[in-house]
């Protein structure tokens, strides 16, 4: 009988090692050295021009990984910015520069309600967000530098907090006022031009192209943010498009001829379109191609979709400022020209941060000098000044 027990033992022992041995395969633990993906890869064929932004990146358990929120909000603070200097003419109304100031670093809750076209801004949330414009603001630049253009942007709010006490009067030289419907300082120029022109490309493409796709291309991709259902690529990618626009699909159903009416893009995404007919319609698809790099962990697909969107958002920028010089010299009044310049100034100053093209402070201020160095700027210009500045900008581009 005792012989019989120990083989029956013997025998069971053997049977529960052999089914152990048969569960622990290889397909059910990680092979030891080698790296598991943290998603199912993406068929970048599934990646069309009209594919929703965030429909392809969803996790295991069907929730979206991504994560607008910041980009968008950022957006929006620059909508409200926007909004507020346009009060000027709009309402007659004198301007604070501390809450310009309030504004650019979202401070004091300055944010307010606004229902007015493509603007919809909910103060609160803005005003709880935890984000600003401010420290994002020139962020792909040094310390220093980086300060040193924002707080030229803060001078910006100084100077049309003062132009605005003088809405109400016709502008000439030395006088400001309102030129047409456009108010401008002493020298002519159109503060508001200069601060919306100068964020887009101090704000929008510094901390989108210089700083999201390219420094935080090396953001960790290997485990989920604490708390969160993405990377801290994948974030990274998503902030740069929710501050780009505030919809799904960039530019959606946009042709060369019309916007349309689901392409509300402001700032830099309507420049996009406007200045870059070549190459509008590639940018949503880069996007989305860009992500599902990420998923797929395809560094090399991901920097090739980065480089192209950082590159067309440059040349729409240079473009601009090539066509709002056109502009001055074919305005036929003194308000046309006024706003023209006021416009390609603006976008003389962002082409500071195109990194890509090799353009610079120096660059950039080299230019400007040259434009409206003069104590009467606006009124001092000529088309010797504007075509000296349209040809260094179309060298230094090969635009």
């Amino acid at each position: 009988m005792l012989h019989n027990n120990l083989k029956l033992r013997t025998l069971l022992f053997a049977s529960i090692l052999a089914f152990g041995i048969t569960s622990c395969s290889d397909d059910d633990e990680p092979t030891p050295g080698v790296k598991q993906d943290l998603r199912t890869k993406i068929d970048y064929a599934k990646v069309t021009p009209t594919t929703p932004y965030k429909s392809l990146f969803i996790d295991a358990k069907g929730d979206t990984t991504v994560d607008l929120k910041s980009g968008t909000d950022r957006y929006k603070m620059f909508q409200a910015l926007n909004y507020y200097m346009g009060s000027a003419v709009r309402d007659s109304a004198t301007l604070d520069v501390t809450v310009l100031k309030n504004m650019f670093a979202n401070s004091g809750n300055p944010f307010k309600d606004i229902k007015s076209g493509a603007v919809s801004v909910v103060g609160a949330d803005l005003n709880a967000s935890g984000v600003q414009l401010r420290n994002v603001t020139a962020s792909s630049k040094p310390a220093a530098e980086a300060e040193t253009n924002r707080a030229a942007l803060e001078t910006y709010f100084a100077q049309i907090a003062e132009a605005s006490k003088s809405v109400k009067a016709t502008a000439s030289k030395g006088v400001a006022g309102k030129l047409g419907t456009y108010l401008v300082n002493a020298q002519g120029i159109e503060i508001a031009q200069i601060i919306q022109k100068g964020l887009i490309g101090a704000l929008q493409l510094d901390y989108i192209g210089n700083v999201m796709l390219d420094k935080g291309l090396d953001a960790d991709n290997t485990a989920l943010v604490s708390g969160k259902k993405y990377t801290a690529l994948e974030h990274n990618w998503d902030e740069a498009f929710g501050l780009l626009t505030p919809n799904p699909t960039f530019l959606e159903g946009a042709t060369d001829a019309a916007k349309g009416a689901k392409a509300t893009e402001s700032f830099l995404g309507s420049y996009l379109w406007e200045y870059n007919k070549a190459s509008y319609a590639k940018i949503h698809p880069a996007f989305v191609k860009g992500r599902a790099a990420i998923v797929n962990n395809d560094k090399a697909e991901l920097k090739t979709q980065a480089t192209f969107i950082r590159t067309e958002m440059e040349k729409a920028i240079a473009s601009a400022a090539l066509g709002y010089l056109g502009k001055w010299k074919s305005g036929a009044t003194d308000a046309a020209r006024a706003h023209a310049i006021g416009e390609g100034l603006g976008f003389i100053y962002s082409l500071r941060f195109c990194n890509i093209n090799g353009a610079d402070a120096a660059f950039s201020d080299a230019i400007l000098l040259g434009l409206i160095g003069s104590p009467n700027g606006f009124w001092d210009l000529t088309n010797d000044k504007v075509n000296a500045a349209a040809d260094a900008i179309t060298k230094k581009f090969k635009l």
